[in-house]
């Protein structure tokens, strides 16, 4: 059984205080107004450390922190000088959102691009969205973004938020390798006519099938939401609309469903260009 020290009273409040803090980031308004977020878990912290994403604080239970890799991963942070809360079980497992937890969480920094900082960089492609409420459907494309090796979100308005806890959970790290920007549709087409990216989406009632088009790089998939799809509006923007074919009684995918497999569409398509 592990026995902490005994602390004096400011120490105790500023402790508290923490802790608070950490909680308040399970609330996207506190997200936004600090640009910070939490990851709990020996994956996603260390997939944080792997790459370079700014920790400002781990987060410590020496009880539930058994694993030799996260004890070492713990151990190296403490070298680099990132600060180290110890709390007790039972406040690990109030800021936990996972039944089992280890032991381990971040307070980590966002980390945003302006659009203008976007070039084409031989990337498969980028996704473009408006809203997506589902946090594990986000969460599931990014995490098929990451397998394909597309570079991350283009999103448009402030209605979808990757950092949220259900969409980082979803992504099993995933994450950590996707770049994100927050823009506008007026910017975003400026944007794409001087970079000479293809736009493409996707409906049932478009004409070319998904597998009989050529997608030139680079390209931005439009991903629209979970129940209605692209807008009108929004397919009006795209270079090319396609469709996915079915054959059972289901009128519509899954959005996180299409959106892989048209991931794998330009993935294979690059494969067999290679």
């Amino acid at each position: 059984m592990v026995t902490y020290a005994k602390r004096s009273a400011p120490l105790i409040e500023r402790t508290s205080s923490l802790i608070k803090r950490i909680q308040r980031l399970h609330l996207s308004e506190e997200r936004k107004r600090t640009g910070l977020f939490y990851v709990e878990g020996m994956r996603f912290v260390a997939q944080a450390v792997h790459h370079h994403a700014k920790i400002e604080q781990l987060i410590v239970c020496p009880e539930l922190l058994i694993h030799p890799f996260a004890r070492k991963l713990v151990h190296e942070q403490k070298k680099r000088g990132i600060s180290i809360l110890e709390v007790s079980r039972s406040v690990m497992e109030r800021l936990s959102q996972v039944q089992d937890s280890q032991g381990l969480g971040a307070v980590v920094h966002q980390r945003w691009l302006r659009l203008e900082q976007v070039k084409p960089r031989g990337e498969l492609c980028w996704i473009a969205l408006e809203t997506i409420r589902s946090p594990g459907n986000l969460g599931m494309i990014l995490r098929t973004s990451d397998a394909v090796g597309g570079a991350g979100l283009l999103i448009l308005g402030d209605q979808t938020d990757p950092y949220d806890p259900g969409t980082v959970r979803a992504t099993m790290g995933a994450m950590f390798t996707q770049r994100f920007v927050r823009t506008s549709r007026e910017e975003m087409m400026r944007w794409k006519r001087r970079s000479q990216y293809l736009l493409a989406g996707t409906s049932p009632g478009a004409a070319r099938d998904y597998q009989e088009v050529s997608y030139r790089p680079p390209v931005i998939l439009l991903i629209g939401n979970e129940r209605k799809g692209l807008s009108p509006e929004l397919q009006a923007m795209c270079d090319l609309v396609v469709s996915i074919p079915m054959v059972g009684e289901s009128d519509s995918l899954n959005v996180a469903t299409a959106t892989g497999v048209m991931l794998y569409e330009l993935f294979n398509q690059r494969r067999k260009q290679t």
